[in-house]
């Protein structure tokens, strides 16, 4: 019975309208929070598929995402610039910090990519890239 219901639903999702863009950021941030990076594989090129689960599969064993933010979105025609707020620890360390990151995405046909993501401010996060154009943040005066 379980597998019958799982071809259902399985079926039905493939005969649904393509994600916008909104739902697409969801299932990806979403997926990479919860560690499903299969799922959130599916907003990868295809490409780059395996060696993103690969890779976010290794980190998790260490990073552990607290809870993310989308903070804004600007959209132009078939591409994205997507800001969002991580809040990330090290199991090792337990210190909870804070990145913010833009995140690119193109339309491909009928779905949303995310094709680069690097950090914009906050502190460095295992796996998120420097920004080429990021201006270095001064130290705070406390």
């Amino acid at each position: 019975m379980k597998v019958w219901w799982s071809l259902v639903l399985a079926a039905c999702a493939a005969a649904r309208a393509p994600e916008t863009l909104s739902e697409s950021i969801r299932i990806y941030n979403d997926g990479v929070r919860w560690e499903r990076f299969s799922v959130a594989a599916t907003h990868v090129p295809t490409a780059q598929r395996s060696q993103f689960v690969d890779e976010a599969d290794q980190r998790a064993k260490d990073l552990k995402i607290a809870d993310y933010e989308v903070v804004r979105v600007d959209r132009a025609g078939d591409a994205a610039k997507v800001q969002i707020k991580v809040s990330w620890y090290r199991d090792s360390e337990g210190t909870l910090r804070e990145t913010q990151a833009m995140q690119t995405w193109e339309r491909q046909g009928k779905n949303w990519m995310i094709v680069d993501e690097a950090r914009l401010r906050g502190a460095e996060m295992p796996g998120l890239p420097e920004s080429l154009g990021m201006v270095p943040e001064q130290p705070s005066k406390e």
